[in-house]
Protein backbone atom coordinates (compact mmCIF):
# COMPACT_ATOMS: atom_id res chain seq x y z
CA UNK A 1 0.00 0.00 0.00
CA UNK A 2 1.42 3.61 -0.40
CA UNK A 3 2.55 5.37 1.93
CA UNK A 4 -0.01 8.42 1.20
CA UNK A 5 -2.56 6.32 1.33
CA UNK A 6 -1.68 4.95 4.95
CA UNK A 7 -3.24 8.06 7.21
CA UNK A 8 -6.14 7.98 5.06
CA UNK A 9 -6.71 4.11 5.70
CA UNK A 10 -5.89 4.53 9.02
CA UNK A 11 -8.62 7.18 9.61
CA UNK A 12 -11.37 5.28 7.66
CA UNK A 13 -10.73 2.17 10.27
CA UNK A 14 -11.22 4.56 13.50
CA UNK A 15 -14.44 6.05 11.95
CA UNK A 16 -15.87 2.80 11.40
CA UNK A 17 -15.38 1.86 14.97
CA UNK A 18 -18.83 1.97 16.42
CA UNK A 19 -19.44 4.77 19.30
CA UNK A 20 -20.79 1.99 22.03
CA UNK A 21 -16.63 0.46 21.54
CA UNK A 22 -15.60 3.33 22.32
CA UNK A 23 -17.63 3.75 25.41
CA UNK A 24 -16.72 0.12 25.91
CA UNK A 25 -13.31 1.23 27.28
CA UNK A 26 -14.83 3.88 29.48
CA UNK A 27 -14.70 3.38 33.38
CA UNK A 28 -18.74 3.86 33.94
CA UNK A 29 -19.29 6.27 36.89
CA UNK A 30 -22.99 5.39 39.17
CA UNK A 31 -23.83 9.13 40.62
CA UNK A 32 -25.75 8.50 43.83
CA UNK A 33 -27.32 11.71 45.28
CA UNK A 34 -27.13 10.53 48.61
CA UNK A 35 -24.39 9.41 51.27
CA UNK A 36 -23.30 5.83 52.05
CA UNK A 37 -25.18 3.87 53.85
CA UNK A 38 -28.48 3.94 53.27
CA UNK A 39 -30.04 0.95 51.30
CA UNK A 40 -29.64 3.46 48.08
CA UNK A 41 -25.92 2.91 48.29
CA UNK A 42 -26.01 -0.69 48.94
CA UNK A 43 -28.25 -1.21 45.87
CA UNK A 44 -25.84 1.15 43.75
CA UNK A 45 -22.96 -0.45 44.88
CA UNK A 46 -24.63 -4.43 44.51
CA UNK A 47 -25.88 -2.73 40.89
CA UNK A 48 -22.23 -1.70 39.74
CA UNK A 49 -20.61 -4.63 40.51
CA UNK A 50 -22.75 -7.08 38.45
CA UNK A 51 -23.12 -4.39 36.04
CA UNK A 52 -19.06 -4.54 35.59
CA UNK A 53 -18.56 -8.01 35.01
CA UNK A 54 -21.50 -7.70 32.35
CA UNK A 55 -20.31 -5.07 30.49
CA UNK A 56 -16.61 -5.62 30.82
CA UNK A 57 -15.95 -1.88 32.08
CA UNK A 58 -14.44 -0.62 34.99
CA UNK A 59 -17.42 0.95 37.59
CA UNK A 60 -17.25 3.27 40.21
CA UNK A 61 -19.85 4.84 42.52
CA UNK A 62 -20.05 8.51 43.04
CA UNK A 63 -21.89 10.16 46.63
CA UNK A 64 -23.06 13.43 45.76
CA UNK A 65 -25.15 13.68 48.54
CA UNK A 66 -27.26 17.36 48.69
CA UNK A 67 -30.52 19.16 48.53
CA UNK A 68 -32.43 15.54 49.26
CA UNK A 69 -31.02 14.21 45.77
CA UNK A 70 -31.03 17.60 43.70
CA UNK A 71 -26.80 18.24 43.50
CA UNK A 72 -26.57 14.40 42.47
CA UNK A 73 -29.27 14.50 39.60
CA UNK A 74 -27.91 18.36 38.23
CA UNK A 75 -24.44 16.73 37.89
CA UNK A 76 -25.66 13.56 36.02
CA UNK A 77 -27.67 16.02 33.59
CA UNK A 78 -24.26 18.37 33.26
CA UNK A 79 -22.12 15.26 32.24
CA UNK A 80 -21.33 14.34 28.89
CA UNK A 81 -23.56 12.06 26.89
CA UNK A 82 -20.71 9.74 26.48
CA UNK A 83 -21.71 6.66 28.44
CA UNK A 84 -19.54 7.63 31.15
CA UNK A 85 -22.07 8.33 33.32
CA UNK A 86 -25.47 7.03 35.14
CA UNK A 87 -27.48 8.28 38.01
CA UNK A 88 -29.47 6.11 40.14
CA UNK A 89 -31.89 8.01 41.78
CA UNK A 90 -35.11 6.99 43.79
CA UNK A 91 -38.68 8.28 42.42
CA UNK A 92 -38.48 12.02 44.60
CA UNK A 93 -35.90 13.72 42.69
CA UNK A 94 -37.56 13.36 39.00
CA UNK A 95 -40.91 13.21 40.51
CA UNK A 96 -41.54 15.25 43.34
CA UNK A 97 -39.17 17.90 43.55
CA UNK A 98 -40.20 19.55 39.97
CA UNK A 99 -43.31 19.80 41.60
CA UNK A 100 -42.09 21.28 44.69
CA UNK A 101 -38.35 22.67 44.82
CA UNK A 102 -38.84 25.73 42.39
CA UNK A 103 -36.05 27.18 41.05
CA UNK A 104 -33.93 24.89 43.36
CA UNK A 105 -34.46 22.27 40.52
CA UNK A 106 -32.41 23.19 37.38
CA UNK A 107 -33.10 20.21 35.02
CA UNK A 108 -36.58 18.71 33.35
CA UNK A 109 -36.83 14.65 34.10
CA UNK A 110 -38.10 14.58 30.90
CA UNK A 111 -35.98 17.10 28.32
CA UNK A 112 -32.37 16.35 30.40
CA UNK A 113 -32.49 12.81 30.63
CA UNK A 114 -33.12 9.54 28.89
CA UNK A 115 -34.75 6.93 30.87
CA UNK A 116 -32.31 3.34 31.31
CA UNK A 117 -33.98 0.92 33.27
CA UNK A 118 -36.17 0.45 36.22
CA UNK A 119 -34.66 -1.40 38.91
CA UNK A 120 -36.73 -1.77 42.16
CA UNK A 121 -39.96 -0.71 43.97
CA UNK A 122 -40.01 0.04 47.40
CA UNK A 123 -42.33 0.98 50.15
CA UNK A 124 -42.19 3.55 53.00
CA UNK A 125 -43.88 2.51 56.15
CA UNK A 126 -44.67 4.23 60.05
CA UNK A 127 -42.17 3.28 62.33
CA UNK A 128 -42.33 4.68 66.03
CA UNK A 129 -39.90 4.12 68.63
CA UNK A 130 -40.01 1.12 70.93
CA UNK A 131 -40.34 2.92 73.75
CA UNK A 132 -43.72 4.02 72.65
CA UNK A 133 -46.60 1.02 73.74
CA UNK A 134 -48.17 1.66 70.76
CA UNK A 135 -48.41 -1.57 69.18
CA UNK A 136 -51.10 -0.34 66.20
CA UNK A 137 -51.67 2.90 64.34
CA UNK A 138 -54.94 2.95 66.20
CA UNK A 139 -53.32 2.93 69.40
CA UNK A 140 -50.90 5.30 68.39
CA UNK A 141 -53.12 7.94 66.68
CA UNK A 142 -54.77 7.79 70.29
CA UNK A 143 -51.41 8.49 72.20
CA UNK A 144 -50.65 11.59 69.63
CA UNK A 145 -54.15 13.07 70.34
CA UNK A 146 -53.65 12.61 74.25
CA UNK A 147 -49.85 13.91 73.80
CA UNK A 148 -49.68 15.81 70.25
CA UNK A 149 -45.42 15.87 70.86
CA UNK A 150 -45.48 12.37 70.03
CA UNK A 151 -46.34 13.05 66.44
CA UNK A 152 -43.12 15.09 65.67
CA UNK A 153 -42.09 12.79 63.02
CA UNK A 154 -38.57 12.31 61.24
CA UNK A 155 -37.74 11.71 57.58
CA UNK A 156 -34.59 11.52 55.90
CA UNK A 157 -35.19 15.27 53.90
CA UNK A 158 -37.69 17.74 53.54
CA UNK A 159 -39.73 17.53 50.46
CA UNK A 160 -38.95 13.23 50.13
CA UNK A 161 -41.75 11.29 49.78
CA UNK A 162 -42.08 9.71 53.17
CA UNK A 163 -42.26 13.85 54.54
CA UNK A 164 -45.32 13.16 52.56
CA UNK A 165 -46.54 10.22 53.65
CA UNK A 166 -46.22 12.00 56.81
CA UNK A 167 -48.28 14.77 56.10
CA UNK A 168 -51.06 12.77 54.39
CA UNK A 169 -51.55 10.81 57.25
CA UNK A 170 -51.46 13.38 59.92
CA UNK A 171 -54.25 14.90 57.98
CA UNK A 172 -56.03 11.51 57.08
CA UNK A 173 -55.94 10.58 60.70
CA UNK A 174 -56.72 14.18 62.24
CA UNK A 175 -53.28 15.14 64.00
CA UNK A 176 -51.02 17.45 63.95
CA UNK A 177 -47.93 15.94 63.17
CA UNK A 178 -44.90 17.81 62.85
CA UNK A 179 -42.34 16.84 60.47
CA UNK A 180 -38.31 17.06 61.65
CA UNK A 181 -36.49 16.57 58.79
CA UNK A 182 -32.77 15.40 58.58
CA UNK A 183 -29.39 15.75 56.29
CA UNK A 184 -30.20 11.64 55.25
CA UNK A 185 -31.51 8.77 56.32
CA UNK A 186 -28.82 7.57 58.78
CA UNK A 187 -28.85 10.61 61.01
CA UNK A 188 -32.93 10.23 61.15
CA UNK A 189 -32.66 6.94 61.94
CA UNK A 190 -29.91 7.26 64.76
CA UNK A 191 -32.47 10.48 66.24
CA UNK A 192 -35.22 7.92 66.42
CA UNK A 193 -32.85 5.45 67.90
CA UNK A 194 -31.28 7.75 70.14
CA UNK A 195 -35.23 9.03 71.30
CA UNK A 196 -35.15 12.75 69.90
CA UNK A 197 -37.97 11.49 67.98
CA UNK A 198 -40.58 9.13 68.91
CA UNK A 199 -41.81 8.32 65.49
CA UNK A 200 -40.75 8.60 62.14
CA UNK A 201 -41.41 7.88 58.02
CA UNK A 202 -38.91 5.53 56.38
CA UNK A 203 -38.33 3.63 53.30
CA UNK A 204 -39.02 0.13 54.34
CA UNK A 205 -35.42 -1.42 53.62
CA UNK A 206 -34.02 1.36 55.48
CA UNK A 207 -35.78 1.08 58.38
CA UNK A 208 -35.33 -2.52 58.87
CA UNK A 209 -32.00 -2.75 60.42
CA UNK A 210 -33.71 -0.62 63.63
CA UNK A 211 -36.49 -2.81 63.86
CA UNK A 212 -34.93 -5.90 63.94
CA UNK A 213 -32.89 -4.72 66.60
CA UNK A 214 -36.13 -4.12 68.62
CA UNK A 215 -34.97 -0.13 69.15
CA UNK A 216 -38.67 0.80 66.61
CA UNK A 217 -41.68 -0.87 66.04
CA UNK A 218 -43.21 -0.99 62.42
CA UNK A 219 -47.08 -0.08 62.41
CA UNK A 220 -48.14 0.35 58.96
CA UNK A 221 -46.66 0.17 54.79
CA UNK A 222 -47.85 2.68 52.44
CA UNK A 223 -48.02 0.07 49.28
CA UNK A 224 -50.44 -1.65 47.44
CA UNK A 225 -50.00 -4.87 49.35
CA UNK A 226 -48.34 -5.95 52.53
CA UNK A 227 -44.25 -6.56 52.15
CA UNK A 228 -43.29 -9.60 51.30
CA UNK A 229 -40.44 -9.35 54.49
CA UNK A 230 -42.93 -8.01 56.83
CA UNK A 231 -46.58 -9.98 56.37
CA UNK A 232 -47.43 -9.13 59.33
CA UNK A 233 -47.49 -5.41 58.75
CA UNK A 234 -50.78 -4.26 57.50
CA UNK A 235 -51.12 -1.78 54.39
CA UNK A 236 -52.54 1.87 55.65
CA UNK A 237 -55.79 1.30 53.16
CA UNK A 238 -56.51 -1.77 55.07
CA UNK A 239 -56.56 0.26 58.00
CA UNK A 240 -59.17 2.85 56.74
CA UNK A 241 -56.70 5.38 55.32
CA UNK A 242 -56.76 6.07 51.92
CA UNK A 243 -52.81 6.25 51.99
CA UNK A 244 -50.95 5.05 48.76
CA UNK A 245 -46.97 5.71 48.66
CA UNK A 246 -44.83 3.27 47.05
CA UNK A 247 -41.86 4.10 44.81
CA UNK A 248 -38.61 3.21 42.86
CA UNK A 249 -35.50 3.32 42.23
CA UNK A 250 -33.95 3.42 38.48
CA UNK A 251 -30.98 4.63 35.96
CA UNK A 252 -31.21 7.97 34.40
CA UNK A 253 -28.78 8.49 31.51
CA UNK A 254 -27.66 12.75 30.52
CA UNK A 255 -30.05 13.39 27.56
CA UNK A 256 -28.13 13.08 24.05
CA UNK A 257 -26.38 9.44 25.14
CA UNK A 258 -26.69 7.14 22.20
CA UNK A 259 -29.41 4.57 22.10
CA UNK A 260 -26.70 1.61 21.59
CA UNK A 261 -25.17 2.44 24.80
CA UNK A 262 -28.72 3.09 27.03
CA UNK A 263 -29.51 -0.25 25.29
CA UNK A 264 -26.63 -1.71 26.29
CA UNK A 265 -26.58 -0.61 29.84
CA UNK A 266 -30.76 -1.25 30.35
CA UNK A 267 -29.68 -4.51 29.67
CA UNK A 268 -27.46 -5.15 32.01
CA UNK A 269 -29.18 -3.63 34.79
CA UNK A 270 -32.35 -5.81 33.90
CA UNK A 271 -30.23 -8.80 33.81
CA UNK A 272 -28.49 -8.01 37.18
CA UNK A 273 -31.64 -7.21 39.18
CA UNK A 274 -33.07 -10.61 37.84
CA UNK A 275 -30.22 -12.61 38.48
CA UNK A 276 -30.96 -15.08 40.86
CA UNK A 277 -28.23 -13.79 43.67
CA UNK A 278 -28.79 -10.24 43.43
CA UNK A 279 -33.06 -10.48 43.89
CA UNK A 280 -32.50 -12.53 46.84
CA UNK A 281 -30.01 -10.06 48.08
CA UNK A 282 -32.24 -7.22 47.39
CA UNK A 283 -35.59 -8.92 48.96
CA UNK A 284 -33.55 -9.41 52.20
CA UNK A 285 -33.03 -6.02 52.26
CA UNK A 286 -36.54 -5.28 51.03
CA UNK A 287 -36.32 -4.10 48.14
CA UNK A 288 -38.50 -5.65 45.06
CA UNK A 289 -36.83 -6.17 42.17
CA UNK A 290 -38.42 -5.16 39.03
CA UNK A 291 -35.89 -5.02 36.20
CA UNK A 292 -38.05 -2.26 33.16
CA UNK A 293 -36.65 -1.29 30.32
CA UNK A 294 -36.32 2.34 28.91
CA UNK A 295 -39.93 2.32 27.07
CA UNK A 296 -41.32 0.95 31.05
CA UNK A 297 -39.58 3.26 32.74
CA UNK A 298 -40.62 6.24 30.79
CA UNK A 299 -44.08 5.36 31.16
CA UNK A 300 -44.23 5.49 35.13
CA UNK A 301 -42.38 8.24 35.27
CA UNK A 302 -44.74 10.16 33.78
CA UNK A 303 -47.73 8.68 35.42
CA UNK A 304 -45.89 9.21 38.94
CA UNK A 305 -45.27 13.00 37.71
CA UNK A 306 -48.59 13.61 37.12
CA UNK A 307 -50.07 11.67 39.82
CA UNK A 308 -47.62 13.12 42.91
CA UNK A 309 -48.52 16.97 41.62
CA UNK A 310 -51.60 17.00 42.97
CA UNK A 311 -50.88 15.49 46.22
CA UNK A 312 -47.45 17.99 46.63
CA UNK A 313 -49.73 21.06 45.97
CA UNK A 314 -52.06 19.82 48.22
CA UNK A 315 -49.62 19.31 50.87
CA UNK A 316 -48.93 22.97 51.13
CA UNK A 317 -45.08 21.69 51.37
CA UNK A 318 -42.63 24.93 50.77
CA UNK A 319 -38.79 24.26 50.34
CA UNK A 320 -36.96 25.57 54.02
CA UNK A 321 -40.60 23.94 55.95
Amino acid sequence: MPKFLAPVVALAMALSVPFAASAQDKTLKFVLGYPPGASSDILTRLLAEKMRVSLGMNTVVENRAGAGGIVGTDAVKNAAPDGGTILLTPLAPMVAFPHSHGAAVRYDPFKDFVPVAHVTDFQLALVVSAELPAKSVAEYVALVKKEPKLGDYASAAAGSLPHYLGVMFSKAAGLGMMHVPYKGTAPALQALAGGEVKAGMFVLSDALTLVRSGKARLLAVAGTKRASLTPDVPTFKELGYDLEASAWYALFAPAGTPKDIVDRYAKAAIDAVRSPDLKQRLEQMGLEPTGLGPAELARILRADYDKWGPVIKASGFKPGQ
